[in-house]
């Protein structure tokens, strides 16, 4: 017998038969106090109200108020508009405090009917991850295709640093060649320094390593390879056909179409490296990363001392640097807590040169011309050094 049917029958044997309270009490096994609440919405609403109700509370003093509710929606179709991320911990921490968990922002999306279930992707606990232990320990690059307004085919590459996820360079260009590839590694290091280790795909434009001459023999490296060897900086590439191995540019990759369609196509590329621009600010400084504790990239890329690479010489370990000479014929390090400038010569202005360091002692070579330009042995009493 459901509920609905038993209420009706204990009602009716007292309304319509000859039953007490007291004996319909013992006879269906309910309180007596229970038969007289049935009597009472009997009475008013007849039959139908006696359909078992919810037990749920009429209130729920830990609800989300319908302001906090209207702003999550609202951030949500916000950020989908952008083509930023518009997942539940995106929204959390763009909301005031206080403010919901992620959890429970995911449930107001789900309940209002805009989350898109993805049963095909695997469980987080599935996840391997690898990520460099220091900024410039690793950089990631690779390039993707984009069409301008007229269907035109660009390629943009970009930089990426493995243990903060901070979008180094990003630039657009009519074809990626190994020229590019060089001239935005350099132009990189410039402004940050030079990284511990690249990782890239097998793309001729990163490395020849699969390539054979016409004879079979192995082809030569690079100008990419030997500049990293120059450098001393390791390189790695990804397994053949295992795109994964790059995953954090690839999911880059991802990132960056979606803004760039939410934004809208343009005409040239000088346009579009004006799009790039705008996109990096916001991917560095505004979008929090979940797999760097939900802090922006350029904030995790700027908390710790980066890694270099380093050469082995005779008896000793050198820390490499790539630079330019500034104008005035000098270049800058740190020692012993402080900026030290050395001196080069202002025949040697602009040029750019590989900075070897081991402790006080420092060599200049010209990277062009592979030769050592100067020499020195830092006094730390002094700010400028003269050459040895």
């Amino acid at each position: 017998m459901t509920a609905t049917s038993k209420n009706r029958a204990i009602v009716l044997a007292i309304t319509e038969g000859t039953l007490t309270v007291t004996e319909a009490s013992i006879r269906f096994n309910v309180s007596r106090r229970w038969i007289y609440t049935l009597l009472n919405r009997h009475r008013t609403d007849g039959l139908d109200a006696l359909t078992p109700r919810s037990r749920r509370p009429h209130t729920n003093p830990n609800a989300t108020d319908p302001t906090t509710i209207d702003t999550i929606l609202e951030l949500r179709e916000t950020l989908t508009r952008t083509g930023l991320d518009a997942g539940a911990e995106s929204i959390w921490d763009r909301l005031p405090p206080p403010r919901p968990s992620p959890t429970t922002i995911w449930r107001i999306l789900n309940r209002h009917g805009i989350i898109t279930a993805q049963p095909q992707k695997r469980p987080r606990s599935s996840w391997h991850r690898f990520q460099a232990d220091q900024p410039n320990e690793t950089w990631q690059s690779d390039f993707t295709h984009w069409p301008l307004t007229d269907g035109t085919d660009t390629e943009i590459i970009s930089w990426l640093d493995d243990h903060s996820r901070c979008l180094l360079h990003t630039s657009a260009h009519h074809r990626v060649t190994g020229r590019i590839v060089i001239d935005t590694f350099t132009d990189t290091m410039d402004t940050h320094g030079p990284p511990a280790s690249t990782l890239t795909d097998n793309g001729m434009v990163y490395t020849t390593r699969f390539a054979n001459g016409h004879d079979g023999t192995p082809a030569q490296p690079n100008g990419f390879e030997q500049l990293l060897a120059d450098l001393g900086i390791t390189q790695k590439n990804g397994a053949a056909n295992h795109p994964t191995t790059q995953g954090k540019i690839e999911r880059y990759h991802q990132t960056l179409k979606r803004w760039l369609t939410a934004d809208g196509l343009v005409g040239t590329l000088p346009e579009l490296d004006e799009q790039l621009a705008r996109f990096r600010h916001i991917y560095n400084t505004e979008r929090p990363h979940r797999a760097i504790g939900r802090r922006t990239p350029e904030t995790a890329y700027t908390a710790t001392e980066k890694a270099f690479p380093v050469l082995e010489a005779g008896d000793r370990t050198w820390r490499v640097r790539y630079d330019r000479i500034g104008p005035t014929g000098t270049i800058t390090v740190r020692y012993a807590g402080r900026l030290r400038h050395l001196g080069i010569g202002r025949a040697w202005a602009k040029r750019r040169v590989i900075l070897l360091a081991h402790g006080p002692h420092t060599m200049i070579i010209d990277r062009n011309a592979g030769e050592i330009i100067a020499e020195h042995t830092i006094d730390p009493t002094k700010n400028y050094q003269k050459k040895t």
